[in-house]
């Protein structure tokens, strides 16, 4: 091969990691506007003439997700792949599919920490809006604004907190998390591979 075959393989190369990447960004473009516009009408949804009560434990709720993908976004970019190689080897469910998260820990990390942590960060801030509305309609409170300020660290805390405590319990059981997760994953695509294959038979 001479130096210009090399340099039209580079170049082939390149071209072909720049249209991949565009449209992970398209992609990853698409599915933030399509999770975030569901997970408003889902929270406005749940949140519209409900109790105080229940609008907090709707806010816990959205807070609790943005942590639990985080751990898991960080978790897959600190797992090592060894040992679920192993547990693929002996075909442990779930292994598998683990190891397709950390061979793509850079997409994963982003899809939870930016993507799902993001937005469940602006509609948290949303629902902590809310809330505040409920308690000056329900509660005298001077000045009103202590209220909304109240809120939105009440919400800033419980996210940067369980965050912080999140990433120590990801990097310290990375492996675990990663493999519960390719758990999950394999139940959620059972049926549709099971599906698949049937058709392969009948094909057939």
């Amino acid at each position: 091969m001479d130096k210009s075959d090399r340099t039209s393989g580079t170049q082939k190369k390149a071209k072909k990691n720049g249209n991949s990447k565009a449209k992970w960004i398209v992609s990853v473009f698409l599915s933030t506007i399509v999770i975030s516009a569901t997970f408003s009408t889902l929270s406005a949804a749940m949140l519209d003439g409900s109790s105080i009560l229940a609008a907090m434990l709707i806010l816990l709720c959205i807070v609790f997700i943005g942590i639990l993908f985080d751990i898991v976004g960080v978790a897959v970019t600190a797992a090592e792949e060894r040992p679920l190689n192993s547990m693929a080897a002996k075909k442990v469910p779930g292994a598998r599919e683990a190891i397709t998260l950390i061979k793509n820990a850079d997409r994963v990390s982003s899809i939870c920490n930016d993507v799902v942590g993001d937005i469940c960060g602006v509609i948290s801030g949303s629902a902590s809006a809310v809330i505040a509305v409920q308690l000056l309609e329900n509660f005298t409170f001077s000045p009103a604004s202590i209220v909304n300020v109240g809120m939105s660290a009440m919400v800033a805390g419980l996210t940067v907190g369980g965050k912080a405590v999140g990433k120590g319990i990801a990097m310290r059981y990375s492996v675990s998390i990663v493999h519960f997760t390719g758990k999950l994953m394999a139940i959620v695509r059972k049926p549709f591979s099971s599906g698949k294959r049937n058709k392969r038979k009948s094909k057939r």
